[in-house]
């Protein structure tokens, strides 16, 4: 039974890697046709140009998510787990139980703040 097992385990592993080949070779056909057509019509230097421009567009992408990813920390995530707990010491609820509204708060205070 188990040879069985792994018979299909490496069928459907094959197909998947099978799939994800040809989904490669087409994002490589497209990007190389856009390779081409920038050599053609703007030479090599349209081409370094168009390396340089992508690149500095996922930096900015890289950047913005960062920014957003620790003003969530700073402005969700510690407010609300240190007014969980600060609650639970102070009231009759749980630090479970006073979590979702502490969340809550601080999220509309991310969202007025943003």
């Amino acid at each position: 039974m188990p040879k069985n097992i792994d018979t299909d385990l490496l069928a459907v592993v094959q197909d998947t890697f099978d799939k994800a080949s040809a989904k490669a070779d087409e994002y490589s056909g497209v990007l190389g046709s856009i390779k081409g057509t920038i050599v053609e019509h703007f030479g090599q230097n349209g081409l370094i140009a168009a390396y340089v421009v992508l690149a500095v567009l996922v930096l900015v992408l890289i950047t913005r998510l960062t920014k957003i990813t620790f003003s969530t920390i700073k402005y969700l995530v510690i407010p609300a787990v240190a007014l969980a707990f600060v609650g639970a010491y102070f009231l009759p609820y749980s630090f479970a139980a006073l979590l979702p509204v502490t969340v809550t708060i601080s999220s509309l205070v991310l969202l007025f703040k943003g």
